[in-house]
């Protein structure tokens, strides 16, 4: 009773600075997600919300699969109750960033994200709509995801999609990358005894060892199978990350920043006969080792899209004696998901490179070559 009276004299305090504030308050208590205060600031009736809203069943059931980076350029129109649906697989500590760019700054993109659950295999939200097209998504569970964006009903602008991923944590290793991975999670050790609980990255005996993140130390010294190690808590995420095999450890370690030197490669304890490097693992506390590769990957920078300036045709028509259509913008490593005879008619979503985003006549969303398909005139 004692909130219920609180909000109430919210409301009152609201109601006297004005109508807009107590709107969003109303917005707060009342629970409307940011589609249903869409609905009703814009007035639109519930036969079309609701016929605009189930298309979101439609995108689930869309199998399109991206590789990141990624980009795609089209044109919205009024009405056409577009929606673009994208899944990819994803680890732990990689950051899914959205940006659905328009020429309007006022036309809502509502986002949102789904992972598969791995027993019944079902899409289920993991971030709510959101009507910004531009979102920063931190993966805490491997699986295939899926990102909708759905733009408002009236949108009328031309757009580029950019889909990217970034690791969560800065490079262990002062001027490593990939490449200098050389032994990944799981890998076999000790002639199958046990399972590799982290990575190895190799590197010149006395290169720096950095935080990847900001945190407190909760050890560092020299003990067991790892030698001279450090532990850095990471309490933002409630997990500790493990540096072995270290040649030495900076003294006195206490609170550090992203980038501050723990350390230097080198193969104390039992990696005395192997290469210098650094072992780096990541645990949580009532789950134990987690891989880590996500959190530290380096990802390709994100390509310029294509430019707007290009017409891109509403329609395409196709010229070839028939052609495959794809789950994927790629020749190889895409499975064929329809073949269309010359003549069909396949209606454009956007572009990506030399690949046509379509939907067909059944309303399902594949990709095309451009080689196989002209402007329908």
């Amino acid at each position: 009773m004692k909130q219920i009276r609180n909000l109430w004299y919210i409301l009152i305090l609201l109601l006297i600075s004005g109508c807009s504030q107590l709107e969003k308050a109303e917005d707060l208590i009342s629970g409307l997600s940011e589609k249903e205060k869409y609905q009703r600031e814009q007035n639109i009736s519930d036969e079309l919300f609701s016929l605009w809203e189930s298309r979101i069943q439609k995108a689930l059931n869309d199998s399109i699969e991206v590789e990141m980076p990624y980009t795609e350029a089209g044109n919205l129109k009024p009405k056409s109750f577009s929606i673009y649906s994208y899944q990819a697989y994803l680890k732990p500590g990689e950051i899914l960033n959205t940006n659905f760019k328009t020429d309007s700054s006022s036309t809502l993109i509502f986002t949102e994200i789904y992972r598969r659950n791995k027993q019944n295999k079902k899409f289920e939200q993991v971030l709510k709509p959101k009507s910004d097209g531009s979102i920063s998504y931190e993966v805490e569970e491997n699986g295939l995801y899926k990102v909708i964006f759905q733009p408002e009903i009236e949108a009328h602008t031309p757009f580029t999609i950019q889909l990217s991923i970034l690791p969560a944590y800065q490079f262990p290793v002062s001027g490593g990358n990939n490449a200098d991975i050389g032994s990944y999670w799981g890998d076999i050790r000790d002639g199958g005894s046990r399972d590799h609980e982290g990575i190895d990255i190799f590197a010149d005996r006395g290169t720096p060892v950095i935080a990847t993140t900001s945190g407190r130390i909760g050890y560092s010294g020299e003990k067991g199978l790892g030698g001279k190690q450090v532990w850095l808590r990471d309490s933002k995420r409630s997990q500790s990350i493990y540096y072995a095999h270290l040649d030495s450890i900076v003294p006195n370690l206490n609170s550090v920043k992203t980038g501050d030197t723990l350390g230097f490669v080198g193969n104390t304890g039992n990696a005395k006969t192997t290469p210098p490097h650094l072992h780096f693992g990541i645990y949580r506390r009532n789950t134990g080792a987690i891989d880590p590769l996500g959190f530290v990957y380096k990802t390709e920078t994100l390509e310029s899209a294509i430019s707007k300036e290009i017409e891109i045709a509403q329609q395409l028509r196709v010229i070839s004696t028939k052609a495959n259509l794809r789950n994927k913008a790629a020749a190889s490593n895409s499975k064929i998901m329809k073949t269309a005879r010359n003549g069909e008619l396949l209606f454009v979503h956007g572009k990506t490179a030399d690949w046509y985003h379509v939907r067909d006549s059944l309303d399902r969303s594949m990709y095309v070559h451009e080689s196989l398909v002209s402007p329908n005139i």
